[in-house]
């Protein structure tokens, strides 16, 4: 599997992604996430890939050779808008060229792409593009896109996370989101991929691969799951008593009642059986009294 996080800010773009793919328990293998695409001062461009290898090296490979897709590549659009766009051409030409065989052998077409960067002249932007070719932008509202197992990073991502964070905390933040994810799932693992684009640079100024060694990661591994104990121990214990307030667990709910609790019903008591009265037999000479209204 992969992981892989990238985060659109005021000052830039942080891009973080893992190395590890496995098809099974015994077949692990470590492959780059991470493609680069620069133009001398006119353009830069980062692409992170998640889902199946051998879709994702492809259009990574029709994306690096600059093979025109509706008369444009990454090298001649005018925006980051129109890279993307063309990013989208290239999966489904993939898709054109492979689905049906990957539909008889039972695989489905699995590619989910973040994709950024800026052109000179215009803002950083951040992009997740799916199987489909089709994608969604970042905003200043929801300025990070993650691809993978997303999950386990994700909390402290939503905590810390907006448009206007300095990019050394947020490169902090995916960081630590990343050895969440490393310390939950075996399936995504060292050696890192980090880049840290500076808005307006046009080149890859802070850009590192991270492994068990880097001593700044270590730090994170070692200080993040120390203080994550020491938190939890600083929150106080449940009161059901009451006898503390801002931990009193049994204070009811202001909506909505407590869940019912549902026990067996008594066995109905046996009760004898009793002889029904036979009905009173009419006789030949009986006459119905009739009532004469005054």
């Amino acid at each position: 599997m992969t992981y892989c996080v990238g985060i659109c800010l005021k000052d830039g773009l942080v891009f973080l992604s893992d190395t590890r793919t496995n098809a099974g328990v015994d077949q692990i293998g470590t492959f780059r996430k991470m493609t680069l695409f620069q133009k001398d001062q006119d353009r830069f461009f980062t692409l992170m890939s998640a889902g199946n290898l051998a879709i994702t090296q492809a259009v990574k490979e029709i994306l690096l050779q600059g093979q025109l897709l509706n008369g444009k590549n990454l090298w001649t659009v005018d925006n980051a808008h129109d890279a993307a766009v063309v990013v989208g051409d290239a999966i489904k030409q993939v898709f054109d060229r492979d689905n049906k065989a990957l539909e008889k052998a039972g695989i489905d077409f699995n590619c989910n792409l973040i994709f950024g960067g800026q052109v000179k002249d215009e803002r950083p932007r951040l992009f997740n593009i799916y199987s489909a070719g089709n994608f969604i932008e970042a905003t200043p509202e929801t300025c990070y896109f993650q691809i993978g197992e997303s999950k386990y990073g994700k909390p402290i991502l939503d905590r810390v996370l907006n448009y206007v964070t300095p990019l050394n905390l947020a490169t902090k933040c995916a960081l630590i989101s990343m050895d969440s994810t490393l310390n939950s799932n075996i399936s995504v693992g060292l050696p890192l991929d980090l880049l840290v684009y500076e808005k307006n640079s046009l080149t890859a100024s802070k850009l590192v691969t991270m492994d068990e060694s880097n001593p700044y990661f270590q730090m994170i591994h070692q200080l993040w799951g120390e203080k994550l104990r020491a938190a939890f121990n600083s929150i106080s214990e449940p009161s059901w008593s009451g006898a503390h307030k801002s931990s009193a667990i049994s204070a009811p709910a202001k909506k909505m009642g407590p869940v019912p609790i549902h026990r067996q019903p008594p066995k109905p008591k046996a009760t004898p059986a009793t002889k029904s009265k036979p009905a009173a037999k009419k006789t030949a000479g009986s006459k119905k009294k009739v009532v004469r209204k005054a």
